[in-house]
């Protein structure tokens, strides 16, 4: 019986992955998130995956083997639980698609001294600072406590987020 299962996929290959499954009959769904950026000073939107590295896909082990998803150019391994394979709730993956119609244009929040972020990647990856300036377009200067001292970083402003929950 055909269910929706969830694919790991290699960095920044969900789309080559999902191309390669249709390619081979296969029902994908890759959530997307719009978001709205300056690109040269104009307002531009763009798309990026909801779940990084994650492709939802819907097939009938009993007609398709793993093997054959695992050799599919773009994806890693299917995700599952302990050597068993878990399907997904369809009410899940319709939420989904209900959820990417109706969601609105999300604006990056521009940050202000002393908010609180996050480094999302790199050598800080998970810690936590201090926004201190805007340094030109891209870069930004964030505080953080490092080996018991207070430092100071300049960073691309995409390498930091927001930290909401702070």
């Amino acid at each position: 019986m055909k269910a929706w299962y969830l694919l790991y996929c290699k960095p920044r290959s969900e789309l080559r992955a999902q191309q390669h499954l249709t390619m081979q009959q296969l029902e994908t769904y890759l959530p997307m998130l719009r978001l709205e950026k300056k690109e040269k000073g104009q307002s531009v939107i763009r798309k990026q995956p909801l779940f990084p590295n994650y492709l939802f896909v819907r097939f009938d082990p009993e007609h398709t083997s793993v093997r054959q998803l695992h050799a599919t150019r773009g994806v890693v391994r299917l995700v599952d639980c302990r050597e068993k394979m878990t399907p997904i709730d369809d009410l899940l993956i319709t939420r989904l698609k209900r959820r990417e119609i109706t969601e609105p244009v999300l604006a990056p929040k521009a940050l202000v001294k002393g908010d609180k972020v996050r480094f999302t990647g790199g050598p800080f990856a998970e810690l936590e600072g201090i926004f201190q300036e805007q340094c030109g377009d891209t870069r930004c200067r964030i505080l953080f406590s490092f080996l018991g001292r207070m430092q100071s970083l300049v960073v691309d402003k995409n390498s930091v987020v927001t930290n909401i929950c702070a």
